[in-house]
Parts: structure tokens; C-alpha cells; sequence
């Protein structure tokens, strides 16, 4: 349980990791803690999908209703709503 007090600062670090900018010990770091993490394994695996969705889509963007979606499973609807009043 000790272990989840890290959490905060190996989430702090993912960019660095998933975009493999990240030192290689910095990256042991971080893979030792996701083997007895599953929460932050969920939060690397989600982010990991997220990313290759965002690379795979077609350069026009999102449809609205995907984006909607998007936002909406990650809890981010306000912000939707803001960036389509400022639209």
C-alpha cells in the first residue's frame, strides 16, 4: 500500500514516458511501479489508447459526436462546452 503514495509523482512523469523521452531509469521506475499499481496501469493503458486513437484519426479532427463522447468518458464535458461557445 505504500507504494500508492507515489502515484501522484509517476503520473507526473507519464508524458516523458509514453513519448520515450523519459531516462531508461526513470522508465524501470515507472514499469516497476505499474506491476503492482493497477490504477495507474488503467490511467497508462487508457492514456496509450487515447494516443494512438488521436493518431489515427484523420486530420480534419474528431466528429462532434465522438469528441462529445470523448470528453464525456473522461469527465471532461465543461470543458467541451466552453471550447464549443468559443467556437
Amino acid at each position: 500500500m505504500a507504494e500508492h503514495r507515489r502515484c501522484p509523482e509517476i503520473l507526473s512523469q507519464l508524458g516523458d514516458y509514453l513519448d520515450g523521452t523519459a531516462q531508461q531509469s526513470l522508465c524501470a521506475e515507472i514499469e516497476r511501479h505499474l506491476a503492482g499499481c493497477p490504477d495507474c496501469s488503467v490511467v497508462v493503458n487508457t492514456t496509450r489508447k487515447a494516443i494512438l486513437l488521436y493518431r489515427e484519426a484523420p486530420s480534419g479532427g474528431l466528429p462532434a459526436e465522438v469528441r462529445a463522447r470523448l470528453y464525456k468518458s473522461l469527465d471532461l464535458e465543461d470543458l467541451l462546452r466552453r471550447a464549443d461557445g468559443a467556437a
